[in-house]
């Protein structure tokens, strides 16, 4: 049982409305099982909480038997902070509901949520919220983190869309974090990881999202240098209403993508414009796509804000090999170029990539200290993955990630985006992620978690009274 006692956990089972489920269970491997395959760990258990009740009967169990807890979301953690070998993983997955509030103008969403749940609600209403380009993502730990996506020029940050959350703390206290009830902890989860305790729900303040522009432009791999020292200009000075985000990636081979060009390696923008697409405005406004070099190919079509959501779920499921490092950028110089250049022509396997997420807009618009997310002088949040289907191909994609960011880094800002860390990088990326937030943190924590309970995340450390 990994140090857990079996009558307790009978208890535990006994006292929860949801499921316990112990290696025992013939659903053990497939409920231990989370986006990143590359990550295989063994809980002890995994308390499948339906709600509030099921939340702090967990976390008391977890308290009086000195259980080692993580929680678990949407289960995208990269590298796997929702599961501990011989620990208790509290799973909100049954938690999945939204609820969209015409009169108040808001949205509340329960902690299990994926994206894909709040973009259906709230396109019904006309409304969405800047959040992240995959629909199974997680909403809990895509907003803790900070979160960005294809809205993010034109709306900012998904924690700046944020206004309240409901928050079970370590010791079974339940409090409303809002601007006027514990203010201190809803800054710190703007941002700030799941470090603070388990947020059961969220509540939004949405945004006029309907149908988007969106287009995918692809150049061979070789017109790299020509396409990114445009890019690097062009997007920060475009309308906010254009979102693009680069790639380097391998062509897949499906649609929108023609044949010719299947599996060959290219560097492309992927479009998301929120203005109007009506009588040619779309094309219009894309026209610009000739400017550094003919593409290999360009697609460009409106569609509803849900569609663009779900437009990478299939490339990149669940159950891949995942491993993935990122870091925040100013600028894109010429020597960052180069490195791109070189290490786009040396993608190691097919679904390997690079991108480069615009943070800035109406991102810039709100102070670094008004949120735990410190760099709003960023323009790029990048990331390097390496993925793969073949747990053979593990070790490859992951070295090439390494040498790539290594070669990157000097290029960087010098912190990442807290849902881009790895496990394995240490307090003090965590540190250079929260710049002068971070001692603000760690108050929060001392006020809100003193004892460190809970630990499996982008730890702060609570700081000294």
């Amino acid at each position: 049982m990994g140090g857990i006692d079996a009558t307790a956990l009978d208890s535990l089972r006994t006292a929860l409305r949801g499921r316990v489920v112990t290696p025992q269970d013939a659903e053990y491997d497939e409920t231990r099982s989370i986006y990143n395959a590359m990550i295989d760990r063994r809980p002890a258990a995994l308390a499948q909480c339906t709600g509030t009740a099921d939340v702090r009967t967990t976390l008391a169990f977890a308290q009086e038997t000195g259980a080692d807890l993580a929680v678990r979301g949407g289960g995208h953690s990269g590298p796997g902070l929702c599961l501990i070998d011989g620990g208790l993983t509290l799973d909100l997955s049954p938690m999945r509901w939204v609820r969209v509030d015409p009169e108040t103008g808001t949205v509340r969403v329960g902690g299990g949520s994926l994206l894909g749940d709040l973009d259906h609600e709230a396109h019904s209403f006309g409304l969405g919220i800047p959040s992240g380009i995959n629909s199974t993502t997680g909403v809990g730990g895509l907003t803790l983190g900070g979160g960005h996506g294809h809205l993010t020029r034109k709306y900012g940050l998904t924690v700046d869309s944020l206004i309240g959350a409901d928050v079970v703390l370590a010791d079974g206290q339940v409090v409303a974090a809002s601007e006027k009830e514990h203010p201190d902890l809803l800054w710190a989860l703007r941002g700030g990881g799941g470090n603070f305790g388990v947020v059961t729900s969220f509540t939004f303040r949405p945004h006029p999202v309907d149908t988007v522009g969106v287009a995918a432009t692809v150049w061979p791999v070789e017109r790299t240098p020509e396409v990114l020292r445009w890019y690097r200009e062009f997007l920060p000075a475009a309308p906010e209403d254009l979102n693009g985000f680069f790639a380097l990636m391998t062509v897949p081979p499906g649609p929108p993508f023609p044949e010719p060009i299947h599996g060959q390696k290219m560097c492309a923008v992927i479009w998301c414009y929120t203005g109007d697409t009506e009588d040619g405005r779309l094309e219009e406004t894309l026209s610009v796509v000739n400017e550094p070099a003919p593409p290999a190919f360009h697609f460009a079509t409106p569609m509803p804000y849900p569609a663009l959501q779900t437009m990478f779920d299939e490339i990149v499921p669940r159950g891949l090999q995942w491993y993935w490092r990122g870091d925040f950028f100013d600028g894109i110089p010429d020597d960052a170029v180069a490195v791109h250049e070189r290490y786009g022509h040396a993608l190691p396997t097919a679904l390997s990539t690079m991108h480069l997420y615009p943070v800035d807009g109406a991102a810039h618009r709100v102070a670094p200290g008004e949120t735990a997310w410190a760099y709003r002088d960023a323009v790029w949040s990048g990331v390097i993955a390496g993925i793969d289907p073949d747990p053979a191909n593990a070790d490859a994609v992951r070295q090439w990630c390494v040498d790539y960011w290594t070669d990157l880094h000097p290029h960087s800002m010098g912190g990442s985006y807290v849902n881009f860390l790895g496990e394995w990088e240490g307090t003090e990326r965590v540190r250079s992620t929260y710049r002068d937030n971070y001692d603000r943190l760690a108050a929060v924590k001392r006020a809100y978690d003193p004892h460190n309970f809970f630990h499996a995340n982008q730890n702060i450390t609570p700081s000294a009274a």
